[in-house]
């Protein structure tokens, strides 16, 4: 069994805001300072302009409509639609860079996302499943798109405007001001008990969709399987139980929203109420101007404006939180496959493979090899047989260093593998697996992988030397056929082929060959035997079958049991030993007589 316990990244500790994790996301906005300036210089002049429409408004009154000065008032008209003009276009360009800034931050966070994964050893890849890989690079990556994008720099916008209204509220008159603010205890008392009923809502609603998405992707994939054994109702039944588990969180979530806004507007209503009251009362008395009332009316609609933004912006915050939480917990993972600080170069390669005393376990305690040693010399074609889970495809993933061995060395012509560069390594070998992986794209550049050293011609000849030739011609673009996601179609033994041709046009000085014929028909694999011949021809050759009659001609076969090597030696020596090999050879002789006789 590879990998361990299942990586569980998709619980959230629940925190509205971690200031560890906003330091770290801080770190991602430092390269932008700039627009982090002109952003939060913009957000005062933006905000600053807001409230000084009521105040023309009150001048508008007091000095034009009152006095019936058309002069003052058309002066003041021209003011005010100066000031509209400027704060627009004040604000195009706030948004313009603050969003520009959100996605270039987004850009550098998913390459670093990607490249981190590329750089991560197949254990993680075993414990972890790829769909919930897939959400960290999109959906929480987005997340974190709206915190740079309309979060972080905009939130200085509704707290400078709240400040700018305090200020031309005082200014006029701090009597009205007291009482405007008033109702703002009940507002903070408000806030409070929507912040804590949103973050339950919110912590209930991840952990909900967490369920649906995997339960998704399950279904789908094994959707032949659900139908071939007639559980779509039952199955059915089961994603209506989970999505109304969703749905209803959702909805209790809309439920705190739909509560909060509206006792926002009555406390705004309040408040106007308050200054009607209490200014227009002044104002029959003598002790204030109508223009003074009409505008704190406005900049009691303008104040309570910023604070349903912020919390807008508090859900932002929420939603990033856990997205980052996540993110990190990705980029924090080391399971790397370490390189050598002084990595040696493989020169001039003869493709001599030692393995001594090897010993290695997926999980701790549970060896799958235990001290096997065996060695092969440079153009040898070595057979390791064995029952599934004798460990000959993890002596595959040793060599290629796909993981690292616990005890015991493993060299390539006389050096450990541990000092050469792994890259470098793994430019000399090729693989060619059961299950063949082919990318979107076209025939061509699943057997060159978009590689500058694999020119067309070697594309083609490789083709042409395994037998693919044959079937890509009859395609309509040939080479340029399009590729659907793995290869969907085209036949087993046509990706087979394509993989073959992969590995020839790479001119490999080591070829792996695991199970790459089991999946074949007979016709294919007449048609690729001789092509598999030349592929052998002049390279030091691993071949991992399970039928025996594919490596009787190895140089050498060796046949592991239960993460030991029991028997080693030529095809014919180890039938007259009529040992474990032995046993084997009868058992699938046997089977095919049976076939035969069918």
């Amino acid at each position: 069994m590879r990998g361990g316990s299942p990586v569980n990244i998709d619980g959230i500790k629940g925190k509205a805001y971690d200031s560890k994790l906003m330091k770290r996301l801080l770190g991602y906005v430092k390269p932008y300072k700039k627009y982090i300036v002109l952003a939060i210089f913009l957000n005062i002049l933006v905000a600053g302009l807001g409230p000084v429409r009521p105040y023309l408004t009150k001048l508008a009154v007091d000095d034009a409509i009152v006095n019936k000065d058309y002069n003052v008032l058309l002066n003041i008209v021209l003011i005010l639609i100066a000031t509209l003009l400027l704060q627009a276009v004040m604000q195009y360009t706030l948004t313009y860079y603050t969003q520009l800034m959100g996605q270039k931050i987004i850009y550098d966070l998913r390459v670093k996302i990607f490249s981190h994964l590329q750089n991560l050893s197949l254990k993680y890849f075993d414990k972890t499943p790829i769909g919930r890989i897939v959400t960290r690079v999109t959906n929480d990556v987005e997340a974190l798109n709206q915190l740079f994008s309309s979060g972080i720099v905009m939130v200085f916008s509704d707290v400078f405007n709240i400040l700018w209204i305090f200020g031309f509220m005082f200014f006029m008159s701090w009597k009205l001001a007291l009482i405007t603010l008033s109702v703002l205890p009940f507002l903070f008392y408000a806030t409070f008990l929507f912040r804590k009923k949103v973050r339950e809502a919110y912590r209930n609603e991840r952990k909900y969709l967490a369920k649906l998405n995997t339960y998704m992707q399950e279904h789908i994939t094994g959707n032949s399987i659900v139908k071939i054994f007639n559980k779509e109702k039952e199955e059915f039944k089961k994603f209506l139980g989970i999505n109304a588990e969703y749905r209803n969180a959702l909805i209790k979530s809309v439920f705190y929203y739909a509560t909060f806004f509206p006792v926002v507007e009555v406390l705004s209503s309040i408040s106007i109420a308050l200054i009607i009251w209490y200014g227009g009362g002044n104002v029959i008395q003598g002790n204030m101007t109508l223009g003074v009332l009409f505008a704190f009316i406005q900049y009691t609609e303008m104040f309570f404006r910023p604070i349903r933004d912020l919390s807008e912006k508090y859900n932002i915050m929420q939603t990033a939180m856990a997205a980052s939480e996540r993110i990190f917990e990705v980029l924090d993972d080391n399971t790397i496959i370490p390189n050598s600080a002084n990595p040696k170069l493989l020169q001039n390669l003869k493709g001599e493979i030692e393995f001594n005393n090897v010993t290695f376990a997926y999980n701790q305690g549970e060896d799958v090899l235990k001290n096997v040693s065996f060695k092969i010399n440079p153009g040898e074609t070595v057979a390791i047989v064995g029952a599934t889970g004798a460990g000959k495809s993890s002596i595959i993933s040793l060599l290629t260093r796909f993981y690292d061995i616990q005890k015991g060395k493993i060299k390539i012509d006389g050096i450990n593998i541990k000092e050469i560069d792994k890259f470098e390594l793994r430019k000399k070998i090729a693989v060619v697996l059961q299950n063949v992986f082919l990318f979107s794209g076209n025939i061509k550049s699943n057997i060159g992988l978009n590689s500058e050293e694999i020119t067309e011609e070697k594309i083609t000849e490789a083709a042409k030397i395994v037998g693919a030739e044959k079937f890509i011609n009859k395609l309509p673009k040939k080479y340029n056929e399009e590729v659907m996601e793995q290869g969907a179609t085209l036949s087993v033994g046509q990706k087979q082929l394509i993989s073959f041709a992969r590995a020839l046009a790479f001119n490999p000085q080591i070829l792996i060959l695991d199970e790459a014929t089991s999946s074949i028909d007979t016709e294919t694999e007449i048609l690729i035997k001789k092509a598999i011949e030349k592929l052998l021809k002049g390279r030091t050759s691993i071949v991992i079958a399970h039928r025996l009659s594919t490596i009787q001609n190895a140089d050498k076969i060796i046949v592991m049991h239960k993460g030991e090597i029991k028997e080693s030696g030529t095809h014919q020596k180890l039938l007259a030993k009529k040992g474990l090999y032995y046993k084997l050879y009868l058992l699938q002789y046997k089977e095919q007589e049976k076939f035969k006789k069918v």
